[in-house]
């Protein structure tokens, strides 16, 4: 693989598994980056065992790329030091994951940055493409997979994304410095469709995927899909999974895919309960990324969690006028006292004062 520093056995754990969260940004008062409760935040998330932590991404907040803002830059450099910090008291090393964007031209210049700032790939987003063909778009990938690994991104049209078929993705896969797929559609069929690229190239092997839909995220980790091509059958599962989602009770997440993984090596049947479990994950996901209102206060519902925990100071955003929709704190309320074996508040309790140390 080009233009790689991803360390073989950095490598072999997030194929074997990984959670991945994607890291959400805490503010002071200026609406500034709030250094304290931001390294507590990443302090937390490697004490519950993360293998990875995507920076820059949509729950960190496009808005960091605004000129008037500037936080680009800061934001990554200062997870990044963090990481490579803690890191290196735990001896332990982990997938950094820098969010890219823009046409070309700006996701070039941010490649460029997060490889320098050593993060290990790039995830690219291709909401700059709304209406542009796929060779267009391959071109766009090609040029960025020069610079830093790729994992592509399939967002969910909802909130931004837009529709990448079978062909886009058969010809994605062929990418030489292709890393990994967040697959996130929100979307069955969509879902599947990029499964089957990845093992009609014959990629099954090389390209690591993750889970990205957030309504369906134990039941994407349980699934081994099986694909006829004209090579034969081929088997591919989602290794893990890169969520917005586990950026709140995040120790819980990293229990469960370690249970998933025991699992996989079973050879066991699925347990049935699972399939309630994933019933009541995805229920609170819908409080937390605020469904009834199209996703509006996706943002501020993950921040609302890690402030009842003690871990952000407040739910501020950088769009001041970004907040709880009417209802959403009341439904974090509901899926709090109906599943409170989901939530990992006992943990933070436990380890906040620790993390919230200088």
């Amino acid at each position: 693989m080009k233009q790689s520093n991803i360390s073989k056995s950095l490598e072999k754990k997030v194929r074997d598994g990984v959670v991945i969260p994607a890291m959400p940004l805490a503010l002071n008062d200026e609406r500034n980056i709030d250094e304290r409760n931001q390294k507590a935040i990443l302090r937390y998330y490697l004490d519950a065992g993360v293998g990875g932590i995507a920076v820059g991404v949509h729950s960190t907040q496009f808005e960091i790329r605004d000129p008037d803002i500037a936080l680009f830059k800061p934001v990554l450099n200062f997870a990044s030091e963090v990481i490579d910090d803690e890191c290196r008291k735990q001896n332990k090393e982990i997938l950094k994951i820098a969010g890219i964007c823009g046409k070309t031209d700006q996701a070039v210049s941010e490649a460029t940055f997060a490889s320098e700032s050593g993060y290990h790939a790039g995830l690219l987003s291709l909401t700059s493409f709304a209406d542009a063909e796929n060779p267009q778009i391959i071109r766009h990938c090609q040029a960025i997979s020069e610079i830093i690994p790729l994992v592509g991104f399939y967002l969910q049209p909802a909130v931004g994304g837009r529709v990448l078929d079978y062909a886009f993705w058969r010809e994605f896969v062929e990418i030489e410095n292709a890393f990994a797929i967040k697959i996130a559609p929100f979307n069955r069929y969509y879902t599947h469709e990029v499964v089957r690229a990845v093992c009609d190239a014959g990629r099954e092997d090389d390209i690591i995927l993750f889970t990205g839909n957030d309504d369906n995220i134990l039941m994407d980790l349980l699934t081994e899909y099986r694909i006829h091509t004209t090579h034969g059958d081929r088997k591919k599962i989602i290794n893990g999974g890169l969520l917005g989602h586990w950026a709140v009770w995040t120790e819980k997440a990293v229990q469960l895919l370690e249970d998933v993984k025991k699992w996989r090596d079973s050879g066991q049947d699925i347990p049935k309960e699972w399939l309630t479990l994933a019933a009541e994950i995805t229920d609170s996901n819908s409080a937390f990324f605020d469904t009834k209102h199209h996703f509006k206060g996706s943002i501020p519902g993950i921040h609302e969690v890690l402030r009842r925990q003690g871990l952000m100071q407040s739910i501020r955003c950088l769009d001041p006028d970004l907040r709880l929709s009417p209802g959403q704190k009341e439904e974090i309320d509901r899926v709090y006292n109906a599943y409170p074996h989901l939530n990992d508040d006992s943990f933070v309790k436990q380890n906040l004062n620790h993390w919230l140390e200088d």
